[in-house]
């Protein structure tokens, strides 16, 4: 079988240090507009565009049953407006947290050199929009520094379809001429992450235990391994996917 080409890394709780930060963000926002939900509603349903978890949230508090399985497909153009309120706000939240502390998780520039150095693809997902990925990307230096190939955010597919859907996996191998799907590896920490490697019919799809989301929370979506961090993807990839 043939050799790795390209991995599609997360951002927060993967590649970026996250100690509920983002939740507590989002969280902030929502409890702002009264909107009924909890941290760990939240914390369960990150990695995903957040317009659109503000959505599935209104949503949800409304009584509607939807799964994150189907989050892409069911997103209600009359919840649209509230949500970007709310999302509005925590951007405003999010941006400040990033300006004020952003860092990596140890480990993840030394992977993204060795990627590399083994001629694979370092690219890097996220349910941000572009204005909170900038500043990540602008605090960590990894795309100016040519350590970050391609920084993707849900802005860049049509509909800003992030995840669980496949299309920010497909814009990257687009963008970096990466035409087989089977030469993909998915690293990350949500249940998002781990749906959107099976739905892009990634060849790994691998779990982190980095993130501030227990295994258990995204454990039952379907993954090919368990790494306790970034770090110690390349091992892995020399003893499974060479």
């Amino acid at each position: 079988m043939s050799k790795i080409r390209m991995v599609m890394f997360d951002l927060s709780g993967t590649t970026v240090y996250d100690d509920t930060g983002v939740r507590d963000c989002l969280y902030k926002a929502a409890v702002e507009f009264d909107l009924k939900t909890t941290p760990d509603e939240i914390l369960l349903h990150m990695g995903t565009n957040k317009i659109h978890l503000y959505q599935f949230l209104i949503a949800r508090s409304h009584g509607q049953d939807i799964t994150i399985e189907d989050f892409e497909k069911n997103i209600d153009s009359e919840t649209e407006a509230e949500a970007i309120r709310i999302f509005d706000r925590y951007s405003e939240i999010m941006i400040e947290h990033y300006r004020k502390e952003v860092r990596e998780i140890e480990g993840a520039a030394d992977t993204f050199r060795w990627c590399h150095e083994n001629d694979i693809k370092v690219a890097t997902d996220t349910g941000f929009h572009r204005n909170v990925t900038e500043a990540i990307m602008d605090g960590l230096g990894w795309v100016r520094d040519g350590l970050v190939d391609l920084s993707v955010d849900v802005e860049h597919v049509p509909g800003d379809r992030g995840r669980p859907a496949p299309f920010m996996i497909y814009h990257a191998m687009t963008q970096l001429d990466v035409q087989c799907v089977h030469e993909v590896l998915k690293i990350g920490d949500t249940p998002a992450d781990m749906l959107e490697g099976y739905n892009a019919g990634c060849r790994g799809i691998v779990g982190v235990l980095s993130g501030p989301r227990p295994v258990e929370a995204w454990g039952g979506y379907r993954h090919t391994h368990v790494i306790p961090s970034v770090k110690d993807l390349p091992a892995l990839i020399e003893s499974q996917f060479s």
